[in-house]
């Protein structure tokens, strides 16, 4: 399975930048990304390692619930 990068922007808005065959690839061009905004970010830039470019966009769709937090 693939991973992909996305671009997350506000009502679920979601640009794919790129495709990769390895989390490495992938982490990499996510954090080169990440520092050219770090300035003035243009939403999130997220990792995702789905089947398909569809289940990728449905799990950053998802709501997710909070971890614990203190000493649950």
């Amino acid at each position: 399975m693939p991973y992909y990068v996305y671009r997350v922007l506000p009502f679920a808005q979601l640009e794919k930048l790129a495709e990769f065959g390895a989390f490495v690839q992938a982490s990499a061009h996510a954090k080169v990304l990440r520092a050219a905004e770090k300035a003035a970010p243009q939403g999130k830039v997220k990792v995702m390692f789905a089947e398909n470019e569809q289940a990728a966009e449905d799990l950053l769709c998802q709501i997710r619930d909070p971890g614990p937090s203190g000493d649950d």
